[in-house]
């Protein structure tokens, strides 16, 4: 209904130009059919700026602010020819408004909403955008304006304004054009449509200006239906226009886009100097003309340089904020590449170390058989000692066996909500007491009401104490202070054991399998790697520094169960059951 009522608007206008004689009432009735056709073009692609997300938003939002420009310049046109009954001045102090609206729809092609790309244009892209627009204004200020209010001249302004305005459109319908070829689908049809109606109005102002010349042109006259026809060809292509899809553009393609027009805004920035050097140079400009030009050109040189020096300050700022995102990437692309090398050799050895242990556990079940039964029978003092010697090195080898079992076996655990003050005050309390002597002091600093932790108990009790041992037998020789803190970091639980030992001297290899530094037979250096295990399990991490002033630090971070994150792990857990 909408687009019949627009095309019966137009018919009665063709008809009135051809029947109606001309008068008042031929005036009256064209420039109330133009407004009307104008207001329903904004109206439409209002409502699709309104619908539209993104890129489509912004294309639709700067095309409906071109032609409310251009409903502008024809609300001025009817003031003055049905209100005041006048007729329109030459030269006409509204024409500006009429050659701006062009401006915004220029900008409105180089949003491109065809193509696929970021929704949000970046603040540079905007300013080049500005850049342009201001050098549209430059040359009218330059070219136009000083024959109409500097030194009057009629014939030279409708020869400026006319050759601007023709340049100004050819300019767009090139860019239609381009679109029109690159596109697709419904984009295709879009963008031709735009150049059909843009193609009718310059055409119609070619003849406008045609019979103007020719003194034959009056308004309502038959050279204003194609004029018309332009308006209400916008309201069809706005009305028609769909949620097309937008073409994938790659990165690289939209910066290249990027770069070409920033150096389109580079480019009007560098013509200014030549301009001004045209306005020095020539002497048949009269004098008050060229001082005025000169002014133009050296305040438009001010306000380019000063978007130029805006442009410059963002993307520094845009390149510091790179390159702190670049460093920390590398830094957490480091950190996952040595947690990724440290699972694989943990994987690796459990494999290895399972199969092997289960193969030497019947041969060492037979020797203690066998040592059992040696022990039952009369033996001399010599070979009983002997025999005893025998069933010590077995049981040793048992628990080394048994510990590569608990090292290598993969059984998931049973994780519920645990506080971890009360976890490591009771890891503390499980330290041997003779490691616990006069010169060494243990100091606790837990953080009340830290959030619970999705976790098995047990596990980490196992990586406390065996962690609070390691720093108490570090001090074992000289004393010193095992501080153990708690504390909330980012949504993390983080559990820190440092003491004033010797510190460890390859800090990065302590959660290496079998890398130990305690004496031979003291340790088999597999307590740090199921340690390292155990909180990787739990989706944590442990890390292990040296202190400045001596000694180490162990820090164990744990994601703290609450709201969503609580509910993800307690499906996760029950889909493993």
């Amino acid at each position: 209904m909408w687009i019949f009522g627009v095309l019966a608007l137009l018919c009665a206008q063709a008809v009135a130009s051809l029947t109606l004689a001309r008068g008042f009432a031929l005036v009256v009735l064209s420039d109330l059919a133009q407004l009307v056709l104008l207001i329903s073009a904004t109206a439409a692609l209002a409502l699709n700026a309104i619908r539209a997300r993104g890129r489509t938003r912004i294309f639709w939002a700067l095309m409906m602010l071109g032609v409310g420009l251009w409903l502008g310049y024809q609300c001025l046109w009817s003031y003055i020819e049905v209100y005041l009954r006048k007729e329109v001045p030459d030269p006409f102090g509204g024409d500006v408004v009429l050659f701006l609206h062009l401006v915004p729809m220029m900008a409105a092609l180089a949003a491109q909403p065809h193509r696929e790309q970021s929704d949000q244009p970046s603040r540079t892209g905007s300013l080049d955008f500005a850049l342009l627009g201001i050098w549209w204004v430059y040359l009218y200020l330059l070219t136009v304006i000083p024959w109409q209010y500097v030194l009057q001249r009629v014939s030279l302004y409708d020869f400026s304004f006319n050759t601007l305005y023709l340049t100004e459109k050819i300019v767009f319908l090139a860019g239609l054009v381009l679109l029109w070829l690159r596109a697709q689908g419904q984009w295709r049809i879009i963008y031709a449509n735009w150049f059909g109606a843009s193609l009718i109005y310059a055409f119609s102002s070619y003849l406008a200006n045609w019979g103007i010349a020719r003194h034959v042109y009056f308004s309502g006259s038959i050279y204003d239906v194609p004029l018309a026809a332009s308006m209400a060809w916008v309201t069809i292509t706005a009305l028609t226009a769909a949620d097309a899809p937008a073409q994938r553009l790659t990165q690289e393609r939209s910066a290249i886009q990027a770069i070409w027009i920033a150096r389109l805004g580079m480019l009007c920035i560098l013509s200014l100097p030549l301009f001004a050097a045209w306005d020095l140079f020539d002497r048949s400009m009269p004098h008050p003309v060229r001082v005025f030009r000169l002014v133009v050109t050296m305040a438009s040189m001010l306000v380019m340089c000063l978007l130029v020096f805006c442009k410059q300050f963002l993307l520094d700022k845009e390149l510091l904020r790179l390159l702190a995102t670049s460093r920390n990437s590398l830094e957490n692309l480091k950190r996952v590449q040595t947690q990724l090398v440290q699972s694989e050799k943990l994987a690796a050895l459990g494999q290895l170390v399972g199969g092997a242990a289960h193969e030497l556990n019947n041969p060492l079940a037979a020797m203690m058989g066998y040592t059992d039964m040696l022990s039952a029978t009369p033996l001399s003092t010599e070979q009983r000692a002997l025999s005893q010697k025998i069933e010590q090195q077995v049981r040793r080898t048992r628990t080394l066996v048994a510990s590569l079992l608990s090292f290598a076996k993969q059984v998931p655990s049973e994780k519920t909500l645990v506080d971890m003050n009360p976890l490591v005050q009771t890891a503390v309390k499980l330290c041997p007491p003779h490691l616990r002597s006069a010169h060494i002091k243990v100091r606790t600093e837990l953080t009340p009401g830290l959030p619970k932790v999705f976790a098995d108990s047990n596990q980490l009790l196992q990586v406390c104490v065996h962690i609070s041992n390691n720093a108490l037998h570090a001090m074992a020789e000289k004393g010193g202070c095992l501080t153990v803190t708690t504390q909330m970091e980012r949504e993390m639980v983080v559990v820190e054991f440092s003491d004033e030992g010797p510190g460890i001297k390859e800090p990065e290899r302590v959660f290496d399998p079998f890398y130990t530094t305690r004496p031979i037979g003291q340790g088999i250096g597999l307590g740090l790697s199921a340690c390292y295990g155990i909180i990787q399990d739990h989706k944590g991490r442990i890390l292990c520094q040296n202190r400045p002033r001596g000694g180490a630090t162990f820090r164990i971070e744990l994601p703290s169960a609450n709201g969503a994150a609580l509910e993800d792990r307690m499906q996760k857990a029950t889909a493993s059951v």
